[in-house]
């Protein structure tokens, strides 16, 4: 029986995001299905999620998306990670590496 999808923290989602943008430009759909992948089936983003964080990480100027086409030949809009993403990728994965080992630290402890 597979494990239910995990709840994403929030913040996390901008972090996967960027992650999966370091591989190569994607359209949303392909990002989600990605992460859905990599993560094994943990995380399942959904389009109500992602799409509005695309918008925003685009806004922060973090990524850029360009209108193309899909293999299927759908009209898609495809984003890439620029180099202010990249810092900020450098950051949120520091970020998060802080978090983990805070909570490796409080679950492991007496």
């Amino acid at each position: 029986m597979p494990e239910p999808a995990i709840e994403l923290l929030k913040g996390t989602l901008d972090l996967l995001i960027l992650r999966t943008l370091v591989l190569r430009p994607m359209h949303g759909s392909a990002i989600a299905d990605r992460i859905l992948q990599v993560t094994r089936g943990a995380f399942r983003v959904k389009a109500g999620s992602l799409f509005p964080a695309l918008h925003r990480l685009e806004q922060e100027g973090w990524i850029e998306g360009e209108w193309g086409e899909s293999a299927e030949g759908r009209r898609v809009r495809c984003y890439s990670l620029t180099r202010d993403g990249r810092r900020q990728l450098a950051v949120e994965q520091k970020t998060w590496t802080r978090i983990v080992k805070a909570m490796n630290a409080l679950l492991e402890s007496a």
